[in-house]
């Protein structure tokens, strides 16, 4: 039961409506205001996640456990981010779970690193290689506001030219312009028949990695998009929105071949 208590810097995310949705850091003084109403934040230290509270003009709030998505989507951003319905198709493309030590290439914002020191904690390690400082930086911060039990390593380094640290590693997340220049040094990194994903916004990116992919000892190389569409449930009739999430990024995977490479 106290694993579900609101503890002091945890975030909670609050839910009025569909159009009043915020996600907060508990902290011991302070107060969301609302049209709907304001909500002194200290009060709900100690509530558990479920609580159903009401403002000072009545209406209700209710506290939820915020998703690894809600978190991803809320960081301070210095860059764009891989977005949630992404990598949700990119883990089933990989072996990743529990115990897992994968490589992260283009720290950016933080967003995937997040998710993937969530999905390999508690004992699995995230390596995460960023060429930009300020970028490297933020992500830290980014991270250290959430309470994590994964161990996350930053790398202040370009991995194309410098190569990586760890050997054997499970998986192998790509996200940086030039996908094409790490794949040498991400087959020397990843273990034998494990597999390698990466991001590509435009096509002629893809071209490039795929070909790279192919030199470079990776077979089974799958190309895809994922199109997001959110359905209305009304009682006057249900359908799609109007505007869904399209076009984000053209999304590879990959696997590791010794024996091809060999050859």
């Amino acid at each position: 039961m106290s694993e579900n208590l609101i503890r002091e810097g945890d975030f909670v995310y609050i839910y009025l409506d569909e159009k009043r949705q915020y996600l907060l850091q508990i902290a011991p003084k302070g107060k969301l205001s609302t049209d709907l109403g304001d909500i002194k934040i200290d009060e709900l230290i100690n509530k558990e996640f479920g609580y159903i509270g009401k403002t000072h003009l009545g209406k209700n709030f209710y506290c939820l456990k915020p998703t690894i998505s809600d978190l991803m989507l809320k960081i301070k951003r210095k860059t764009t981010i891989v977005y949630p319905k992404d990598l949700g198709y990119l883990l089933f493309e990989t072996t990743i779970g529990p115990g897992s030590k994968v490589i992260e290439v283009g720290t950016g914002s933080g967003a995937l690193t997040l998710f993937l020191s969530k999905i390999v904690a508690p004992d699995g390690v995230v390596y995460s290689y960023e060429r930009n400082e300020e970028f490297l930086e933020n992500a830290k911060r980014n991270i250290q506001k959430i309470k994590n039990k994964a161990r996350v390593e930053f790398y202040y380094c370009d991995p194309a030219l410098e190569g990586f640290s760890q050997t054997d590693v499970d998986a192998i997340f790509i996200d940086v312009p030039e996908p094409w220049e790490i794949v040498p040094k991400a087959f020397v990194a990843l273990k034998n028949g494990y597999h390698l994903v990466s991001w590509c916004p435009n096509i002629e990116q893809v071209k490039r990695t795929v070909e790279s992919l192919q030199k470079n000892g990776f077979v089974r190389i799958k190309v895809n998009e994922i199109i997001q569409r959110e359905i209305l449930v009304r009682e006057r009739g249900v359908r799609p929105k109007e505007r869904g999430i399209t076009h984000t990024a053209y999304l590879i995977r990959a696997s590791k071949c010794q024996e091809l490479y060999s050859k």
